[in-house]
């Protein structure tokens, strides 16, 4: 009796874009900090997140594990949250 082992196909690993979820957790836990304290922290986060999140878009990113789903809503919140914090703070240098 001859048993010859048949090779189990492997699907060929397919490249997926960068997901920057990250930046929109961090942008979240960000404007939770700004109600206690300075809005520098969404600024930053959110510039970082808008990075990302183009940057991925670009490469082809189509759903973000974010819970917003959908990169543009992703960007337009980051856009939000960054344009609040950037009122915020030129608000508080010129108060």
């Amino acid at each position: 009796m001859s048993t010859s082992a048949t090779p189990i196909p492997v699907p060929p690993l397919r490249s997926l874009p960068f997901d920057p979820v990250r930046f929109c957790v961090m942008t979240t836990v960000g404007l939770i900090a700004w109600a206690l304290g300075p809005p520098a922290c969404v600024l930053l986060m959110s510039t970082l997140g808008l990075w990302g999140y183009a940057r991925a878009m670009r490469a082809g990113l189509r759903e973000s594990r974010c819970l917003l789903k959908r990169p543009v809503l992703v960007l337009a919140y980051l856009g939000l949250a960054f344009t609040g914090a950037l009122v915020a703070l030129v608000r508080g240098l010129m108060a």
